[in-house]
């Protein structure tokens, strides 16, 4: 970035000449170099799916997960700052206790993506603290059916179909927009999620990862929860299947 020695990034509340501000940039580009997840929102639910990289072999396989419950109904998924996201988790938790606490209900998630959107901008506004470097996706099945949110590093939110975040959100954005989503039934949403992560992924830079897989639904009553061990194979299958076909097709030509 040109902004570099100008002064102009030294502090969130400051704006360059030309109207940026460099601190929040700084915190997409953190969400830019994490792992890609994956979000889908169908007609009966919403899966999630995220490519974990592992750096080293020594790592315990299933620590530092990206999926997580905010409450039973609610599931979150982070790409960016994994220790930026904890914090942000314990907001939403806390956020999600109190309102159940003073209303009787659980939370909608459309009023939690904006109570974390307003706690994410306010860390904008200052120059003694910084941007939150992760990008959060919520998602919920309610009354009207599947809920997916997005929250930016800046605390800007949207209500999405589908969306991409990470690595190669670019990529994996036009395999989302070649599905049918309002067609398409939960487990095959699952598989879908799996076969773009497996699809994007680079070989070459990052050739370890694990795959996180999540769904919150009609099938499983609303619940946020990781896909069962069977659905779990069977999306990775489907997956790699879909790969080897796509390379012999490459090879073909």
């Amino acid at each position: 970035m040109s902004s570099i020695g100008s002064g102009y990034d030294l502090s969130a509340s400051q704006f360059s000449p030309d109207g940026r501000v460099f601190q929040v940039e700084y915190a997409n580009k953190a969400v830019e170099a994490s792992g890609t997840v994956v979000a889908l929102r169908c007609k009966d639910g919403v899966a999630f799916a995220v490519e974990k990289i592992i750096t080293s072999r020594l790592y315990e396989s299933g620590s530092n997960k990206r999926i997580h419950n905010v409450d039973k109904h609610i599931g979150m998924a982070v790409a960016g700052l994994l220790a930026d996201a904890r914090q942000l988790l314990s907001v939403a938790r806390d956020e999600a206790k109190q309102y159940k606490h003073d209303y009787g209900v659980s939370i909608p998630v459309k009023y939690l993506a904006d109570r974390l959107a307003m706690y994410m901008h306010a860390y904008t506004l200052y120059g003694f603290v910084r941007p939150f470097g992760c990008f959060i996706l919520l998602a919920a099945y309610e009354s009207d059916g599947p809920q997916l949110y997005g929250v930016e590093p800046s605390g800007v939110t949207y209500g999405y179909y589908g969306i991409a975040v990470g690595k190669a959100q670019q990529t994996a954005k036009t395999e989302i927009e070649k599905l049918k989503l309002s067609e398409l039934k939960l487990e095959d949403a699952v598989k879908e999620a799996a076969k773009i992560i497996y699809q994007v992924h680079d070989e070459v830079k990052d050739r370890m990862f694990e795959l996180e897989l999540s769904w919150v639904g009609q099938l499983n009553d609303g619940k946020h929860e990781r896909v069962p061990t069977h659905i779990f194979d069977d999306a990775e299958k489907f997956a790699k299947a879909s790969l080897e076909e796509a390379d012999d097709e490459d090879d073909e030509m």
